[in-house]
């Protein structure tokens, strides 16, 4: 089984989220706490009884993904551990958040013009970057790019990446924007000529 999660039990997952606030649920219950200490604790759940996630789940992608992303210069969270716990029937991921605020948040506070102007360019370069660094983020989307303190993009919430050895081809790439070209305010911040071209003026 390619699993490397480690089993906790449920004295452990309670000891561990001890005082956290709860960051995102739906109505199959908590996926995303912020524990004491300001780490996370990201819940993952198998959806279906056969599937890929069966010898290969979730958890474990996002730490292989997260471990290709920093080999590749790509700034993401710190994996603290990947955690199986049979209690509550999840599997699990302790990190570190990366330090910053979505550009989603970003555009929902309102931003200069000129930042914006800025930030959009900045965005679209970093796209071009992951695509030429063969990296497929099914998820694209500003919810899941940060802005750090440095003023530099990085990736979160990336269990659905896929990694390449080539640079993507152009109908990866255009396939890879379609989603948030279908976001009414975030759209505008795809230059699509530019990205299938690999160029930013």
């Amino acid at each position: 089984m390619r699993n490397g999660l480690k089993f906790a039990s449920h004295e452990e997952y309670l000891a561990l989220r001890e005082g956290a606030e709860v960051l995102e649920k739906d109505g199959h219950g908590e996926k995303v706490l912020r524990l004491a200490d300001g780490s996370v604790l990201k819940l993952f759940r198998n959806k279906r009884l056969i599937s890929s996630t069966a010898w290969y789940p979730y958890a474990q992608r996002f730490v292989d993904n997260a471990g290709a992303l920093q080999k590749r210069g790509v700034r993401v969270p710190h994996v603290i551990a990947a955690l199986r716990i049979p209690s509550i029937k999840r599997d699990a991921v302790h990190y570190a958040p990366l330090v910053g605020v979505t550009l989603r948040s970003l555009v929902r506070q309102g931003l200069d013009p000129e930042v914006e102007k800025r930030l959009k360019k900045q965005f679209t370069e970093f796209v071009i970057h992951l695509h030429a660094l063969g990296i497929y983020f099914r998820s694209l989307h500003l919810g899941n790019v940060v802005l750090t303190p440095a003023g530099e993009l990085g990736l979160i919430d990336f269990s659905d990446l896929r990694l390449y050895r080539w640079p993507l081809p152009v109908f990866m790439r255009r396939r890879n924007i379609q989603r948030m070209l279908g976001i009414d305010n975030e759209r505008d911040w795809i230059d699509s000529e530019a990205i299938l071209q690999r160029r930013v003026a």
